[in-house]
């Protein structure tokens, strides 16, 4: 799961990316709104973490305006500004929730979770195809009773087929999530690499799932059947 910080702080985004890492969550970071606004016409991210006090604007104003424009992704607001007063006006002003620094790294991942665990459809608790089921708190990976165990980038993998399981993910969709908007020419060649990967694993574990490629187009997850 990618989730996208806007934060300018530096020193703050490199301890969260490696915080949610261990939890099975991918961050990606942009240092201001124009760069936010770069990466979010790029990836299909889960959810927003979004700093107020950013260099190119205010972050609540920023939100009015993307709500008002039809963004429907969860928002966390994560800010110093922690007054009755503030906390209110960031939920009257679009925020899912609103966490004042300093804050724990656990109930940041907990409260996002929440959040996304409210959002129904995209982030159901567990995504299922043919024999394969993906838990997407524990990001355990089972094929009837038995666990399958599949690599961070093969997990990265499953999850987005999974989640738009019998529709084709085009391949830049793909190379997006993986290794981030604007990866090189490297990492585009490395999504077929790990495409065929978990194609094995998930034929040899007898999931009855199967991964199609669509020529010039992307990637389609189904059942065999």
């Amino acid at each position: 799961m990618r989730i996208l910080l806007i934060e300018d702080d530096q020193a703050l985004a490199d301890a969260l990316a490696a915080a949610l890492l261990q939890r099975g969550l991918t961050l990606d970071h942009a240092a201001s709104l124009d760069e936010a606004e770069a990466y979010m016409a790029a990836v299909d991210h889960a959810a927003l973490l979004l700093d107020l006090g950013l260099p190119d604007g205010d972050g609540l104003a920023w939100l009015r305006r993307r709500r008002a424009a039809g963004e429907t992704r969860p928002v966390l607001v994560l800010t110093a500004r922690g007054s009755v007063e503030a906390r209110v006006r960031g939920l009257h002003d679009g925020a899912d929730d609103y966490i004042v620094k300093p804050f724990d790294a656990d109930e940041l991942h907990a409260r996002l979770l929440a959040v996304l665990r409210r959002q129904g459809g995209y982030l159901g608790v567990s995504l299922t195809c043919a024999r394969l089921t993906f838990d997407v708190e524990t990001r355990m990976v089972r094929v009837g009773d038995e666990v399958l165990t599949l690599s961070t980038r093969e997990t990265e993998l499953l999850e987005l087929l999974l989640r738009r399981a019998g529709n084709v993910v085009p391949k830049r969709v793909v190379e997006d999530q993986l290794f981030g908007a604007g990866s090189d020419q490297g990492s585009r060649n490395a999504v077929e690499v790990y495409v065929h990967r978990l194609r094995k694993r998930l034929d040899e574990a007898g999931t009855g799932a199967r991964i199609e490629t669509v020529r010039g187009v992307g990637y389609l997850l189904r059942s065999a059947a």
